[in-house]
């Protein structure tokens, strides 16, 4: 077993989740009478913290307008957006699959802890997953802090650890503590873009990572 743990980004690396979120960041704005940005614009800042992300996409620079923003998205993306969020086809086989073979999952997201405890309960993962960072927990990607801090819990080496995900901030955090990375090219950012940070496979569904750790 080339690696004893494995740590998952969330959103658009095991749940399709892209779409409402950029929704949601849309009808915010609109709610603000900020500029609504494009699907591409706000697609962009997906997987940093959403504090600073929200800061980001609408170049905010006070804190308690931005923490409105925020506010107003919660509630849109709890109990207003009509577009659902499944995980990605094979998602559960997978997760399963390498739980079966010994291997410890984890996760290190930029959602709040009360959101991805509300998707590990309606996905049914939670049993899944040994341990997990969330915004609320560590500073935001792509700092390597959610990484050091699950290492550390986990008492594992860097080397006997791999991260997988969809963004380049996933693959920034993972590098710049010297861990193996694994892209997917179905989330937010390309895969010529993921290259750049040089992951050791970029796989086009979630199938392909048994097969490479």
């Amino acid at each position: 077993m080339k690696y004893k743990a494995i740590i998952f980004d969330w959103d658009g690396t095991l749940m399709d989740s892209v779409t409402k979120i950029v929704e949601s960041m849309q009808i915010s704005a609109k709610h603000f009478g900020l500029p609504v940005p494009s699907y591409n614009e706000a697609k962009n800042v997906i997987g940093i913290s959403l504090l600073p992300a929200l800061k980001k996409l609408f170049s905010i620079d006070d804190h308690e307008e931005a923490i409105k923003l925020m506010v107003t998205y919660k509630e849109h993306f709890k109990n207003h957006s009509q577009i659902s969020s499944p995980m990605f086809e094979g998602a559960l086989d997978m997760l399963e699959e390498l739980k079966s073979r010994g291997h410890v999952l984890a996760v290190a997201t930029g959602k709040a802890r009360l959101g991805l405890e509300h998707n590990l309960l309606h996905s049914n993962t939670g049993h899944l997953f040994t341990t997990s960072r969330t915004a609320d927990d560590a500073n935001s990607k792509p700092s390597p802090d959610m990484l050091k801090q699950i290492l550390a819990e986990l008492n594992l080496q860097v080397s006997e650890v791999v991260m997988v995900g969809d963004t380049i901030y996933d693959m920034e955090m993972a590098e710049s503590i010297g861990m193996d990375r694994v892209a997917v090219s179905f989330g937010v950012h390309e895969s010529k873009t993921l290259m750049r940070y040089k992951p050791i496979a970029i796989i086009d569904s979630l199938s392909e990572l048994t097969e490479i750790v």
